[in-house]
């Protein structure tokens, strides 16, 4: 091994990158998504009610529960002792959309910007099932990472 972080070994093939030699630092992140509606699912999200319930708080619970199983489903991502995961739903109401919004943090070798992205995508994929009775075309979209903070490549904060 030469120290450098990857993901391939010598001969091109997958591997874990080995984070033993890294310190443990306090390492957060924040992810978002945003999934665009019809007025009547809007509506629903507004009322929290569906007909499978608080669609806002099933969401955000299971961008929790993702977060944390994260290395179950990212191939190589190494699984992770979180200390805080947090996941909020915030009405637009101009737009008709809701904004998901996760952050997750650590102490330890590597970051949790997967964790925080699984966390918004999840929330937001369970928006979508909770109101698809009410409208089948909601969009999902701009999952993305908003900040990160801590470890060798210190910080990212996004300018758009």
């Amino acid at each position: 091994m030469t120290g450098e972080l990857t993901h391939f070994d010598a001969d091109g093939r997958p591997r874990m990158v080995d984070v033993s030699a890294k310190a443990e630092t306090e390492r957060s992140a924040v992810a978002s998504a945003r999934l665009r509606m019809n007025r009547a699912a809007f509506e629903a999200v507004l009322t929290r009610r569906s007909k499978k319930g608080d669609p806002c708080a099933t969401a955000e619970l299971a961008g929790i529960m993702a977060a944390k199983k994260t290395a179950d489903l990212i191939p190589l991502c190494h699984p992770l002792a979180l200390t805080s995961v947090i996941v909020e739903t915030h009405t637009d109401e101009g737009h008709a959309a809701v904004r998901i919004v996760a952050t997750v943090k650590t102490c330890g070798k590597t970051g949790v910007e997967m964790e925080a992205m699984t966390a918004a995508a999840v929330a937001a994929l369970t928006l979508y099932d909770m109101l698809k009775a009410i409208d089948r075309e909601m969009t999902i979209e701009a999952v993305r990472l908003e900040r990160k903070s801590g470890g060798k490549s210190g910080e990212f904060t996004r300018m758009d």
